[in-house]
């Protein structure tokens, strides 16, 4: 299918795909006339990217977990192993933005922002 009839069903902007061409989560292969021609499942893989994305993975984290989903024999435990993966890279990164909130909140009225305050040690 070519590259307009692609980004309708996948509800996304030709650029869109010649992007995520460009940096190899899609491929096309070139027609004699220079047309992009994809095969039809693109539009599922389509749909999964904007999914992940919506998820909080990154291009780069899809592009190479697309790579496991393909070569793993069950794909929803595969899935499932990446959401508890994510979901540790998460818990991980709310525990260092608490830290850093209580580290702001002890700076905060002292005068000195590189300063805490005695009361808040």
């Amino acid at each position: 299918m070519r590259i307009g009839e692609l980004a309708a069903q996948a509800g996304m902007t030709r650029d869109t795909i010649r992007f995520y061409e460009k940096v190899g989560l899609v491929e096309g292969r070139r027609l004699p006339n220079g047309y992009r021609d994809f095969p039809p499942e693109t539009v599922v893989w389509l749909q999964y990217v904007r999914t992940a994305q919506a998820l909080g993975f990154s291009l780069s984290e899809i592009a190479r977990n697309g790579e496991r989903l393909r070569e793993a024999p069950d794909t929803a435990m595969a899935l499932s192993a990446l959401f508890e993966e994510k979901i540790h890279v998460i818990d991980t990164r709310i525990a260092e933005l608490a830290a850093l909130r209580t580290d702001l909140a002890a700076r905060v009225g002292t005068g000195c922002p590189l300063r805490a305050s005695e009361k808040g040690l």
